[in-house]
């Protein structure tokens, strides 16, 4: 009877350490860094420890999956035989006869003990700590991480056999854990986030983000037929009354080829007197132009637009025609909305 209540004591023993190793494991995959690096920097020696045990994901994996095999061994040598047992003292006393007696203690206990170890010591730790992984991290990690240094003569041996059968089948072994999410990933999350009303983005602003990355200088230029132009043959009052009908503050300039050479400012006619407003407005005030390929990424454009401090700048095709201008404005446009030239009626 004795032996029976310690097969029972230490049913008790391996179901929780079962939920140990499972709820690691979870936890050390489920955390996120971002939540725990905050914490370690701060001085949090469980949050430092439990950075090193996600910095060595594989070798906590292999501790994790050793330590929940042996648990799950052992109730099956140990706690079940002790409830087998214990389930034939009442069926003998019942009068169920010896054949029976024991084919229904050893089902019942099977049974028991197969329902314990999948709720208590697997579904259980697994879900808590996937609702909160950072929390459990910081709680099962650290444990994780010194278990993992004693048995790690044992963990690392099955590891590296491990990662050279994921070789023979092109896989690339990973040792840390990939909190990273893909763009696509951040989009469905938004979406997610948006659907159960824990994100409010009521100007579309984020989504926006997101189509932005998609598009191409092609999709935003204005085309050279609908751009309002000057020549180099324009004078101060050309470029007041092209302002004064329009109202914008830059006007892309025609070469004698026809081609976009730069453009003309509105502070090139303000910073002219009255004698200079019939004069043609000099060369070297006529701003260059960077050119970028029609096919290029926009964000990629708005970047280098953003290092030569350009507000306008060409596209052109693979052949090297141009094909109109990609303005500063328009770039912004797709983040943000609707904007206006401060200039413009």
């Amino acid at each position: 009877m004795n032996s029976d209540l310690q097969g029972l004591i230490w049913l008790v023993v391996l179901l929780a350490a079962n939920a140990f190793f499972v709820g690691s494991e979870f936890a050390v995959i489920s955390a996120r860094r971002a939540q725990i690096e905050p914490k370690a920097e701060a001085g949090n020696t469980a949050a430092k420890i439990t950075l090193r045990a996600m910095e060595k994901v594989s070798l906590m994996l292999a501790t994790a999956q050793l330590g929940i095999t042996v648990s799950s061994l052992l109730i099956l040598l140990i706690a079940e035989p002790a409830i087998h047992h214990l389930l034939e003292v009442p069926l003998k006393a019942v009068g169920v006869p010896y054949d029976l007696t024991s084919v229904i203690s050893f089902t019942t206990a099977l049974l028991l003990v197969t329902y314990l170890h999948v709720v208590l010591g697997e579904m259980l730790p697994k879900n808590i700590a996937i609702a909160i992984p950072d929390r459990a991290a910081l709680v099962l990690a650290p444990m994780l991480y010194f278990v993992a240094k004693l048995v790690s003569p044992i963990v690392v041996t099955l590891n590296a056999v491990s990662n050279l059968i994921l070789r023979l089948f092109r896989f690339t072994p990973r040792n840390e854990a990939d909190n990273a999410y893909t763009l696509e990933e951040v989009e469905n999350i938004v979406n997610e986030s948006a659907r159960h009303g824990t994100l409010e983005d009521d100007s579309g602003t984020i989504l926006k983000a997101f189509e932005f990355t998609e598009k191409k200088v092609l999709d935003v230029a204005v085309s050279v037929d609908q751009l309002i132009t000057l020549s180099t043959d324009s004078t101060a009052k050309d470029l007041q009354l092209a302002v004064g009908e329009h109202g914008f503050s830059r006007y892309p300039v025609l070469g004698t080829s026809g081609d976009i050479v730069g453009y003309w400012h509105i502070k090139d006619a303000l910073a002219a007197t009255e004698e200079d407003m019939a004069q043609r407005l000099p060369a070297k005030r006529l701003r260059p132009m960077i050119s970028i390929p029609e096919t290029a990424e926009l964000e990629d454009a708005l970047a280098q637009m953003r290092r030569s401090g350009a507000h306008i700048a060409r596209s052109f095709t693979a052949d090297g025609t141009i094909t109109g201008c990609l303005f500063l404005e328009d770039i912004i446009e797709e983040l943000v909305g609707e904007i206006e030239d401060s200039t413009r009626r």
